[in-house]
């Protein structure tokens, strides 16, 4: 069983998490015509709209109850019954999604009950809008379960409860936070090749594509999905999670409608990928389609031609729990070796099957301190100057990417983004191989040998 290392830093010098409001926030992002509510102080908002804008290159809609001095001290509800109104009169969202902060868990207030009073007392003002409250505090946890908390917090507050009538073609789909656009993309349209709807919760491939909307500046998210969509999860044959965090998200929506659900730790490699293709075609009914069995082939080629670029190399990863694993379990099925696995936190049940001797839980210092002598750094953006320091190359991955383009139509999982990930790893070690000599292939050849330009010497005996 692998090992967990608890943390030793008292303080992050190059911090490897962000924040659980965060990964709230960009779980309500996934919803058409949301919008983000931070309640705490302005500060906190501006730095994870910053890393928001900075990874995307999108306008992000985030907004903040701006809670001063006064307010944290005697309660913040009449900052956050004012900012929903604004929200509501200005922008009039479909959802607004409240991710709380640091500032305000730690004094303690009863956000519930202030929350159901503002809907009791504005129902008639807030009419046709949604407001969902995620408790993500700051201290605790990370981006991995700020995300579970929002899409936990949605299905309890808007999915409809009871048993309905299925409909025997949709699939309602939890996507785990390190799925990219292009991922939760490609995941609808291989759902979708078996004759199935998919309906995914969250979807960022409908509101953080890059899509700019047509002639008009739109305030909320514009595109993912639906509040009707969410309400209606509870009509779905089959729930499909993907990563451990987001099994409770799953167990909720099981519990409310009775939805069955399976869930996949990750979807990066050839014998996940199967299991998920045979799920799908239990489900439909129908045997895989000829594209699906082509790309098939075509991961099956690159592990024959990649894997020899990969035997025996040491990969050094941070990342949160479930990437840490799909990451992981990629590179040991490709023949390499962790040398250095560094996470956010130690308590998701996924650590213990991560494929490496040790998992330290702590930031980019500690992944530079394990890292000497790996041949490959994994992290997200923040790790480039370790990798440099180090003289090792870095794949980015995770949040954020800053100093990259198009990371988010990256495709990481199924058969295609398995092969993808191959081909551009490989490229990177073959990119640092070192590229033979005549002196590397005889070392004999710079020998010392006679000067012939000198004259002759003869011994007197």
């Amino acid at each position: 069983m692998t090992r967990i290392l608890p943390q030793t830093r008292s303080a992050a010098v190059n911090p490897l998490k962000s924040s659980q409001p965060l990964g709230a926030a960009l779980a309500f992002l996934g919803v058409s015509s949301a919008i983000p509510l931070f309640h705490g102080s302005q500060g906190c908002t501006s730095f994870a709209l910053v890393l928001l804008v900075r990874h995307f290159k999108e306008v992000i809609p985030l907004q903040t109850t701006a809670m001063d001095e006064v307010a944290t001290i005697l309660g913040g509800m009449d900052h956050l019954e004012e900012a929903i109104l604004n929200l509501k009169t200005r922008t009039n969202p479909k959802l607004i999604g409240i991710c709380t902060t640091a500032l305000v868990e730690t004094r303690s207030e009863d956000f519930a009950r202030d929350l159901s009073n503002i809907k009791m007392l504005r129902a008639r003002e807030l009419a046709g809008t949604e407001i969902v409250l995620a408790n993500t505090p700051d201290f605790d946890g990370a981006i991995e379960e700020g995300w579970a908390r929002a899409v936990t917090a949605m299905i309890q507050r808007i999915t409809l409860r009871g048993e309905q009538a299925r409909q025997s073609k949709k699939i309602a789909i939890l996507p785990g936070w390190n799925l990219t656009v292009a991922d939760i993309e490609h995941l609808r349209e291989t759902v979708e090749s078996f004759g199935l709807k998919a309906v995914i919760l969250p979807d960022l491939s409908g509101s953080l594509d890059g899509t700019v909307p047509d002639d008009r500046w739109v305030p909320t998210s514009y595109g993912g999905t639906t509040v009707k969509d969410i309400q209606e999860l509870g009509t779905a044959m089959q729930c499909i999670a993907i990563g451990e965090h987001m099994r409770r998200p799953a167990e909720v929506l099981q519990g409310l409608t009775g939805v069955p659900y399976a869930l996949f730790q990750s979807l990066t490699g050839l014998t996940d990928t199967d299991r998920f293709v045979s799920l799908l075609s239990s489900v439909s009914g129908a045997s895989a389609p000829a594209r699906i069995r082509r790309r098939r082939s075509q991961l099956q080629d690159a592990l024959l031609d990649g894997h020899f670029h990969f035997s025996g190399k040491k990969i050094a990863i941070a990342a949160e729990p479930d990437q840490l694993y799909q990451l992981a379990k990629f590179f040991t099925g490709m023949g390499a070796e962790i040398a250095a696995a560094v996470t956010t936190t130690g308590t998701s049940k996924i650590l213990e099957k991560v494929p490496a001797e040790q998992v330290q839980v702590g930031d980019l210092g500690d992944l530079e301190a394990l890292a000497a002598g790996a041949d490959l750094l994994v992290t997200h953006s923040h790790g480039r100057q370790a990798a440099e320091r180090l003289g090792i190359p870095l794949v980015r991955a995770g949040f954020p990417i800053f100093d990259r383009l198009g990371s988010q139509h990256r495709l990481t999982t199924l058969y295609q983004g398995t092969r993808d990930l191959i081909f551009d790893v490989a490229n990177i070690f073959q990119a640092r191989q070192h590229v033979p000599t005549p002196q590397s292939l005889d070392p004999f050849r710079n020998r010392e040998v006679p000067d012939d330009s000198r004259p002759p010497t003869f011994s007197r005996h």
